[in-house]
């Protein structure tokens, strides 16, 4: 196919503007980088910009020789852990029924689902709610209250209305029932939406924080956001022998890029290996046969 004068400019300025939005998101990303492996001196006198200068793991071992840190990871991990398989059985569970002609009242409940959508709780009702349950200070005060999001059920069940129905007929067919038709059919054949929505719950949930100060007062079960939060506004370091001592050889600013990059680097790994998935799953319901 031969392009024509505009096409090709089209497409020049097409990388261009692209190619300069790219930049624009990852050249502070490196810059935050290389202040985490700056010395103090270099951060200080404004030497860095997009390579480390006087290279040091001075700030990530300050960070790391906190225990508190520690916790909050451990707390951040099973929070995204837990919470994504919930929203993820939840979602896919309710999501089914709602895609499938079949059942009854389906256009009522999308009704109700699209009214949370439009007209979401405000903070005091939400807290009340958790206080009444007895959820405060309980680590499923940020498990359950979210464990469905109204925006990714109708993705979701778009992905399960192009399901063909003579596969869904095929099973019944030969003698499985509902619940098995779901785990045995439906699942199986739901991997890239799983991916797209296990992505966008497993993000959300590893930069709670807000639901966290607001639902845990006891400091066991606070995540690494929060944590991070009073080292980037606070300067509050664990107390040990070997912060004391690094406390002499960091700058702040470098301690707080490198706390970025502790709180970035988690889900950053994770995402090459469901990118295939995610990029299939982004096109859920945007094809009708």
């Amino acid at each position: 196919m031969i392009m024509t004068r505009g096409q090709r400019w089209f497409n020049v300025c097409n990388i261009v503007f692209l190619g300069v939005i790219g930049l624009s998101m990852v050249l502070p990303l490196i810059h935050i980088v290389a202040q985490s492996f700056s010395d103090a001196v270099a951060i200080n006198a404004g030497d860095v910009s997009l390579w480390p200068v006087g290279f040091t793991l001075a700030s990530y071992k300050l960070i790391l020789s906190d225990p508190s840190i520690w916790a909050g990871f451990r707390n951040s991990v099973f929070f995204t852990a837990a919470g994504t398989l919930i929203n993820l059985l939840m979602t896919s569970m309710l999501a089914y029924p709602l895609s499938r002609a079949e059942y009854l009242y389906r256009k009522a409940v999308l009704v109700f689902v699209l009214f949370t959508l439009v007209f979401s709780a405000p903070l005091i009702p939400n807290y009340l709610l958790v206080k009444q349950l007895g959820l405060l200070d309980t680590p499923w005060a940020l498990l359950l209250p979210m464990a469905i999001s109204a925006y990714n059920l109708f993705i979701m069940r778009s992905f399960f209305v192009n399901i063909p129905n003579e596969l869904i007929d095929s099973a019944k067919i030969d003698g499985c029932g509902e619940f098995r038709t779901f785990w045995k059919i439906v699942l199986p054949l739901s991997k890239p939406a799983l991916a797209t929505m296990g992505i966008i719950y497993a993000v959300a949930h590893w930069n709670r924080y807000s639901e966290a100060v607001f639902y845990l007062s006891d400091r066991t079960w606070i995540p690494l956001q929060v944590r991070l939060r009073e080292i980037v506004f606070t300067d509050q370091y664990g107390q040990s022998d070997v912060t004391s001592e690094l406390l002499t050889l960091v700058s702040p600013e470098g301690v707080k890029m490198a706390v970025i990059v502790v709180a970035t680097l988690p889900i950053m790994l994770v995402y090459p290996f469901l990118q295939k998935h995610f990029i299939q799953g982004m096109l859920v319901g945007s094809v009708k046969s």
